[in-house]
Parts: structure tokens; sequence; C-alpha cells
């Protein structure tokens, strides 16, 4: 077993989608700000070629035109492609590690990253 490969069978993936008018004549700009979302999915796979198959058909099913709001504009929301792949190594239950980072960072940018229940909360 390679350290990229789950011992329990299971792997997070996140994939990114973006939102564009079909006719905006900017869309394959590179400075052009997009509505985005990145998406993180839970999948079983035998090995991490598996998982990111998987993810990317997941991915993939929401990469389609379609007409948006009151007026119809033609938009599509298109799959960019994978932003994670992590293999998850205890079994999923209460309290299971599904995912970690290592950063080396100042105190003060530390405690800035903490939410408060508040904000947890917040819709």
């Amino acid at each position: 077993m390679t350290e990229h490969t789950s011992p329990v069978g299971w792997y997070l993936g996140s994939y990114l989608l973006r939102l564009f008018e079909l006719e905006d004549s900017t869309k394959d700009d590179p400075e052009k700000r997009f509505l985005s979302w990145e998406n993180t999915v839970l999948v079983r796979a035998e090995s991490k070629s598996h998982a990111y198959e998987k993810v990317v058909k997941i991915g993939r099913e929401h990469d389609y035109p379609y007409k948006s709001g009151s007026e119809g504009v033609d938009v599509k929301w298109e799959f960019l492609g994978i932003t994670e792949l992590l293999a998850i190594y205890d079994d999923i239950e209460d309290g299971a590690e599904l995912l970690w980072s290592e950063s080396n960072r100042k105190l003060k940018n530390l405690k800035g990253r903490v939410l408060t229940k508040h904000q947890c909360l917040e819709d």
C-alpha cells in the first residue's frame, strides 16, 4: 500500500466549476472573474486512479448548457477539473478524520483563520 492508497477504500475529491453566458465574448479571457463553485465529494474506490475517474465523472455531470432566469439566457456550468484528491485513512464514522493540512504560519494568522460558533452556523 502506498501513501496515496486509502486503506479503507474512501477518497475525498474536490472539483471546480465556473458559470458563464454562452454568448459572452469574454468567456475565455483569463483575467475575467467568474462565479465558481468548488465541490467536494466522497467516493469509494479501489485505487486513487479509480477515485480520480469517479470524481471526474461526477464533475462532468454538471457540465451542460441550460437557459437561466426569466429571460432564458443561455449559460453553462463548465467543469474545469479536479483541485484535490485525498485518500481517507480512517473508517467513516462519527469523529473520523477526513481532511488535514500542513502549514507554517504566524500565530496571528493561525488565530485569524479560527471561526466562532456564530460564524460557523451562519447561512
